[in-house]
């Protein structure tokens, strides 16, 4: 029996650390979100998350977090494929920004969707340390 693959997508705060990888493995991938521009500097975003509709738009709108997430697309797809023809159980992957609100959450988030739209057979685990800590309420992936 094959076990399918399980992919854990975080984000989180380089204030802190970056999330360790508790399948054993070691490893997996980081992505520092701090070279798109913060909508946390703009007072209008300040106490929304990277899930208010607001700060969506202005990611995609104004920032080049559309690019980014085009790449890092490209590189995580050739190890999840890879992964799913080795059976392979764990793949990190992680997204980090200042504070762990705005730009880590959209791209965990956006990621999340489209592995889940492209891997079917794949597990999604995602968790926003920071904002869980706060009590927020993770979407079902």
């Amino acid at each position: 029996m094959v076990t399918p693959l399980n992919i854990n997508v975080r984000s989180f705060s380089y204030k802190r650390e970056i999330p360790k990888d508790s399948s054993g493995n070691g490893g997996g991938f980081v992505f520092d979100c701090r070279g798109i521009l913060n909508p946390g500097r703009f007072d209008q975003y300040k106490t929304l998350t990277g899930r208010d509709q607001e700060v969506i738009t202005f990611l995609e709108d104004k920032t080049k977090a559309p690019v980014f997430l085009e790449g890092v697309k490209k590189v995580i797809s050739i190890s999840i494929e890879d992964y799913i023809d080795r059976n392979f159980n764990n793949l990190e992957i992680n997204f980090g920004c200042t504070g762990g609100q705005h730009r880590s959450v959209y791209c965990a988030d956006q990621i999340a969707m489209y592995i889940k739209t492209h891997y079917p057979s794949v597990q999604v685990n995602v968790q926003h340390i920071v904002q869980e800590e706060k009590n927020w309420i993770n979407l079902p992936y």
